[in-house]
């Protein structure tokens, strides 16, 4: 087993980066984009000591990273290092709040952990996070949900069908699925269980009949992932082209696997559900992560309302 290192104490000059280093060796969460984001920091910011470290920094930063573009993985040089090309768009205010969000993680467990100065004052949380276009998020129309689910039925990977169609039930993430093995589905008590999510969080994930009914066709060992490579049962199959091929024949544009949990969300509040109710489903620690889906619930809020309050005169 590998021995984690000592954490020092009320350690005011420690370097940023190394606070990084420190914070990830920790790390058992299951955000892959931590480490690219926390790579920013270290290289921005990372000299700095902690006791130093001051939301002016932080504030100057963020806007330094708003003027820069987002990049995109192009495949791999000769030499067999990766090759990243600068897309055309700045950072979205989404982006640039997880960048922010990232930075505030590793102070709060410093803090939590007794690293930082007794009486440090969070740096991060002074700093205003940017306004998010939540109304232009994208979901799945039911129609297009129905031609995409039609789509997969008939792609060449079959198992392509009950993966949308979990995410499309459950709200999981895309890694969320992928990591699932048959150790930790329940078809008897139509559950799986995700045993670390994004945020580290373990998480039930129900199971609705006609997902039960599809991954019976499937049932494998209990080491094996849910799906599969065709080649190896211990490895995930790379099924994003299939996916894509799925959306160019149901004609849908502009989504991604992800758009199918926003579209599990807007379908529980267009249907009644509270936002506690979706935060819950989708393992938001935050309920303002789900207040995006708030609008979608206007025929929900207007039936409660006029139920409790539309007798009064």
């Amino acid at each position: 087993m590998l021995e984690l290192p000592a954490l020092p104490l009320r350690a005011g000059q420690l370097p940023l980066g190394d606070l990084v280093d420190l914070y990830m060796a920790h790390y058992d969460g299951r955000d892959t984009t931590r480490v690219q984001r926390l790579t920013w920091w270290k290289a921005r910011l990372g000299a700095l000591p902690l006791a130093e470290l001051s939301d002016d920094h932080v504030h100057a930063a963020i806007e330094e990273l708003a003027n820069q573009h987002s990049r995109y993985y192009a495949g791999k040089d000769a030499d067999g290092a990766p090759i990243y090309r600068a897309k055309k768009k700045p950072l979205t205010p989404a982006t640039l709040n997880r960048y922010q969000t990232a930075l505030a993680a590793v102070i709060t467990w410093a803090i939590k952990k007794r690293i930082a100065p007794k009486g440090y004052v969070h740096p991060v949380r002074s700093v205003e996070r940017r306004p998010e276009d939540n109304e232009r998020t994208r979901f799945l129309s039911d129609d297009e949900c129905r031609r995409l689910l039609d789509a997969c039925k008939a792609s060449s990977w079959p198992r392509l069908y009950v993966l949308v169609l979990m995410a499309l039930t459950t709200g999981a993430r895309k890694g969320e699925l992928t990591g699932l093995t048959w150790a930790d589905v329940d078809l008897e008590r139509a559950e799986a269980h995700v045993g670390r999510t994004k945020n580290g969080d373990p998480r039930v994930l129900p199971l609705v009949p006609a997902v039960i009914e599809e991954l019976q066709k499937f049932k494998a060992g209990a080491s094996s992932f849910v799906f599969r490579s065709p080649r190896s049962a211990e490895r995930v199959f790379a099924f994003e082209p299939r996916f894509h091929e799925a959306l160019r024949a149901a004609r849908i544009k502009g989504a991604t696997f992800h758009t199918l949990r926003h579209s599990a969300a807007s379908t529980l509040a267009r249907n009644g559900a509270t936002l506690l109710e979706i935060a819950d489903i989708l393992g938001h620690r935050q309920l303002q992560m789900t207040k995006r889906y708030s609008h979608l619930a206007t025929s929900h809020k207007a039936a409660l309302v006029t139920r409790v309050m539309g007798g009064l005169r």
